[in-house]
């Protein structure tokens, strides 16, 4: 499936068995509006029984994997993307070499992040001291 199965533990079902929509924004903690959002986006697609949404385990583990995208950062194109290439011939190499190099994308924003946090933080404490140094030369107690 998706190389954003990064994650390990999903228990295996049955071929025959669905789940409806509440089941699975009960499982994932997500609302009917996300599933629906995903479904309108065409990274999922339940079965139609009337009005009702029937989910195949295939449909849940996709669901799985499109939130740990978005966890990850990803955006809802690039899951796309990622979805396709999957599907298309001899697309896992492809997939893995796209997955890899949006990896280092993301792992580069996230230690940018990490860093302008960290000088944020500086700056607060400096801030904060400075306060502190005043109070006592007003002879205010904290």
């Amino acid at each position: 499936m998706l190389c954003l199965n990064i994650f390990k533990g999903l228990k295996r079902f049955a071929v025959n068995e669905f789940y409806t929509i509440t089941e699975l924004t009960r499982e994932f903690g997500i609302s009917t509006r996300t599933v629906r959002f995903y479904e309108d986006e065409g990274l999922i697609k339940p079965v139609r029984r009337g009005r009702t949404r029937l989910f195949r385990p295939s449909d849940r583990m996709l669901l799985a994997q499109i939130l740990r995208g978005k966890r990850l950062g990803f955006s809802i194109a690039e899951i796309r993307e990622i979805i396709q290439m999957y599907k298309a011939p001899s697309g896992e190499a492809k997939q893995l070499r796209s997955m890899i190099a949006s990896i280092k994308e993301k792992r580069a924003e996230l230690e940018q992040k990490r860093k302008d946090l960290e000088e944020s933080i500086a700056e607060m404490d400096a801030a904060e001291e400075n306060c502190f140094e005043r109070l006592a030369e007003l002879g205010v107690s904290t």
